[in-house]
């Protein structure tokens, strides 16, 4: 172990890495004897290898019963420094990757990045793209703004709509959007569907954008707007939340940005990942390709730190394995509106292999999914009960 702590002291490190190195030593000492007591499996060359090393070592592979109580917190510490390091390391590698070594990091990290459940979600909200929020049902524009809530019926939403960027601690706007969805409206009207996005198309989405809170108590910042213009456009906006934005712009070599840095985003973060090679070059020889080009904005999203836990943490991983709702009268049932209700089931008797007779039953359907039970739960049980 010790020969791993110090082996980056021989490495060539630039002055942020060095930093890191550092910050990761401090916590590592305060763990220096549990820390000797783990057996290390291999010795990295490289920092961002060394970094994962370090991690697994000491989340995966050390005693914690040999912790005292005190040192938890500081263990925690370590592993957050580390993943953190990890998320800056790899992100920082855009700056100079082609578009073959972005597009192969994510293929190769698929399994980790549960990438088919992201791109099902990407898939979903290209659908929602040219409908107003106004005229969406409530579960639609919870996909579409990234908020998860027991309402999204796996069945339906076969993904967590928190991937790129969650907004569920932004509290405020999501009242303000339930209340005035159309004054969003009109801040996304002027970002077009296709074609370029002018700094004159942003910055008027910014005016109209603060506009909506002017009669509020609310403030507006920028991490929800971010994700509203990222599925508007994910071909040409970052979405960031505070979580991960220290990562995202010390890669990029910029001054963290605040909740209110409207201008520098679209200057620091929405044009320097335009001016990547990779950006430049994206194209899609292979049906994954093809996908991620569509959604190429979004991809430092999958250049953070994940791991084989990274699935098991979707919010529709584990509504899957929730257990069933009781039918006690005991039981809290998450009601839908009659419209939503409608929607979704039209959705589902949609598919082809719906048989006729269950088509028939629409109305019941829908009467029992309005009442909280699943899409896919109900048509299930009428093909029990009718065949």
């Amino acid at each position: 172990m010790k020969k791993l702590l110090i082996s980056p002291s021989e490495m060539t490190l630039g002055e942020q890495e060095s930093q890191i190195y550092q910050n990761i030593l401090k916590q590592a000492s305060e763990l220096s004897l549990n820390l000797m007591a783990v057996k290390v499996e291999s010795y990295p060359e490289e920092f961002l290898a060394w970094c994962y090393e370090l991690l697994n070592a000491s989340r995966d592979r050390i005693n914690y019963d040999l912790l005292e109580k005190s040192q938890l917190p500081i263990l925690k510490k370590l592993h957050v420094q580390l993943i953190s390091a990890i998320s800056f390391l790899q992100l920082k590698t855009l700056r100079v990757a082609p578009w073959p070594v972005v597009s192969t990091f994510v293929e190769q990290h698929k399994e980790v990045l549960a990438l088919d459940e992201q791109l099902r979600l990407t898939s979903y909200i290209n659908n929602l793209r040219e409908q107003s929020l106004k005229e969406m049902i409530p579960e639609d524009l919870l996909a579409f703004t990234g908020k998860h809530t027991n309402s999204l019926d796996p069945s339906s939403y076969n993904f967590d709509v928190e991937w790129f960027a969650s907004t569920k601690s932004a509290k405020g706007f999501h009242q303000m959007l339930a209340d005035l969805p159309a004054l969003f409206d009109d801040a996304l009207a002027h970002i077009p569907l296709e074609g370029e996005v002018t700094a004159t198309d942003y910055q008027q989405f910014v005016v109209s954008y603060l506009l909506a809170f002017n009669d509020s108590n609310e403030k507006p910042t920028l991490a929800p707007a971010t994700r509203l213009l990222a599925m508007r456009r994910p071909d040409v906006f970052t979405p960031i939340n505070n979580s991960r934005l220290e990562a995202l712009c010390s890669a990029l070599g910029i001054t963290k940005l605040n909740n209110r840095d409207f201008e520098r985003y679209w200057k620091d973060i929405v044009q320097a990942i335009h001016s990547m090679s990779w950006f430049k070059m994206a194209n899609g020889s292979s049906e994954l390709e093809q996908q991620l080009v569509a959604i190429k904005a979004l991809l430092p999203c999958f250049f953070y730190y994940a791991d084989k836990n990274t699935p098991n943490n979707s919010n529709y991983i584990k509504l899957l394995s929730k257990p069933k709702r009781s039918t006690s009268t005991g039981a809290k049932k998450v009601r839908r509106g009659k419209e939503s209700a409608e929607i979704l089931v039209d959705r589902a008797l949609a598919d082809d292999d719906i048989p006729e007779h269950i088509r028939a039953k629409r109305g019941s359907i829908i009467n029992e999914v309005e009442k909280g039970r699943g899409v896919a739960e109900t048509i299930s049980l009428m093909r029990t009960i009718f065949g």
